[in-house]
This record gives structure tokens, sequence and C-alpha cells, in this order.
């Protein structure tokens, strides 16, 4: 459906691109005051076909704009269901796992990707103590490191919150 769709914007480019191009030769034709094989002046059907055609082109780009418009509003939303459900995925595995307030927001920050440097400076505290809160996540969380752990969350819910859909 998308590739037809493609296909159709690339037709409708190659015709309003002809279309212009008509439209521009004429114009130089009538400015230069050649009345020569350039001037297409005499033929009025031609013309109402060019600029038909640019007006079917107009309508057809306000479709798609209102089309992937309502497409973008869609993505939106599903990646908020999809954030949401990271977000309850991870508090809940974080409460199996039974970490502390400080390995829960290590964890969060790693996982979200930040460095231990950046965990530091955000939670004001030494680089020494992020590395023993995010072994202490690894060790009860059963992996040996970030990627691991990301790993399991993606794992969890590619297979449970986002396959069942929205209804479930």
């Amino acid at each position: 459906m998308r590739d037809n769709r493609l296909k159709w914007l690339w037709i409708l480019l190659i015709v309003q691109a002809a279309c212009a191009a008509f439209f521009v030769i004429d114009a130089i034709a009538d400015w230069a005051g050649l009345e020569g094989a350039a001037n297409f002046r005499h033929f009025h059907s031609f013309e109402m076909f060019v600029a038909l055609a640019l007006v079917a082109g107009l309508g057809t780009t306000v479709y798609f704009i209102r089309d992937l418009a309502q497409r973008q509003v869609r993505l939106t939303r599903q990646i908020g269901i999809a954030s949401g459900a990271f977000t309850e995925l991870m508090e809940a595995q974080f409460d199996q796992w039974g970490l502390s307030a400080s390995e829960r927001d290590v964890a969060t920050m790693s996982i979200k990707g930040l460095s231990i440097a950046e965990i530091a400076a955000m939670r004001q505290t030494k680089e020494g103590t992020v590395k023993a809160q995010n072994a202490a996540v690894y060790r009860k969380a059963g992996v040996s490191g970030r990627m691991q752990l990301l790993s399991l969350f993606i794992e969890d819910l590619m297979a449970d919150a986002l396959v069942r859909g929205p209804d479930a």
C-alpha cells in the first residue's frame, strides 16, 4: 500500500514538473515575443489539461499531507502507549528485583543511555557509588551489563505488552 502511494507520488511529481516546464517555456516564449514551435498558445485543450493536472496535483498533495498528519498522530499515540508500557514494565521488574530507590534511579538512567559520569553528576554523587549501584542492579537482575539489562526489558515488552495490542 505504501509502495503504491510512493509510486503515485513520483508519477504526480513528474506530471507536475512537466506542467511547470510547459508554463515556464510558454512564459519565456511570450516574454521573448517568439511565435515559433515553443508557443503553445493555440493548444487551448492542452493548456486546460496542464492546468487541471496541476489542480489535481494540489488536491492529491493536500490528501497526502492530511494522511501523513493523521499517521503522525497515530504514531505519537503508539509511542506514548509503548513508553507507558515500558515504564510500567520497568517499575514492575524493579519491584520484583527489590531495587532500592537509588538503584532504581541509576538503573533508569543507565537504560536511558547516560554514562556513569553523567549519572554521578545528575545524582550529585561519586562515580564509584554509581558503579556500585549499577553492579547491584546487574546482580539482582541476573545480567552482566547495561545492554543485557536493556535487552531484558525490550524482550519482555515485545513479547508481552505490545504484541497483545492496545485492546488487551
